[in-house]
This record gives C-alpha cells, structure tokens and sequence, in this order.
C-alpha cells in the first residue's frame, strides 16, 4: 500500500510541476489583449488559466493527501521500531541495569583535579 502512495505521490508531483509550467505569467495578459488569437484557443475563448488554476488546485489537495498518509506510515513504522528495538541495544541496556558498578564514579571527581582555567 505504502509503495502504491510513493508512486502515485511523485506523479501527482511531477503534474503539479509540468501544470504550473504550462500556464501564463501576468505578463502575458497584455500580449493577449492585442490580437492573441486567444477565442482559437482548444479552452475556449476565456483561455486556459481557469482550466490549469482549477487542475493544479485539485493536484495540489492530492498531494497533501499522499503527504499526510506517508507521514502517518513512517510514524506507525518508527513506533514500531521503537517497541520492538534492537537487540543489541536491549542486551546493552540489560547490562547497564544488571551491573552492580556505577557506570560514574562521583567519589573519584574532585574539584582539586579539575583544570584552572584563568
């Protein structure tokens, strides 16, 4: 299911990214208004921008979606992680608790040992 949202993800990205290439800058309403030709246009006579604004908003609102729901498998994946653990860090901690030396001498660490620094 992940892998399936992964793909879907990056074309829905790569949509977004050729739609806004696609559509006009505000300079080009200028251009237009003298003879563009802009009514032969396969839109229609109110040009493409409407179209594009409206696709990229919908492409836009999926990609959010695909976000949110890989967000939410690599949390579920990293808290599974963190409750199942390695067990090289469990036997690392099991150690730690079994040992019966501190692992920080503090009776050793006097202040007549440390550095004066002036």
């Amino acid at each position: 299911m992940e892998s399936l949202i992964v793909i879907a993800h990056i074309i829905i990205a790569v949509a977004i990214i050729a739609l806004v290439l696609l559509q006009q800058g505000k300079g080009a309403d200028a251009g237009a208004s003298f003879g563009g030709g802009a009514s032969q246009t396969v839109f229609g006579s109110e040009g493409s921008g409407n179209f594009l604004t409206r696709s990229t908003a919908f492409l836009a609102a999926l990609f959010f979606a695909t976000s949110f729901s890989l967000a939410y498998f690599a949390k579920e994946k990293a808290t599974g992680l963190a409750d199942e653990g390695l067990p090289e860090l469990q036997e690392v901690q099991k150690q730690v608790l079994d040992s019966e030396t501190p692992m920080i001498d503090d009776a050793s660490a006097t202040d007549a040992e440390a550095p004066v620094i002036d």
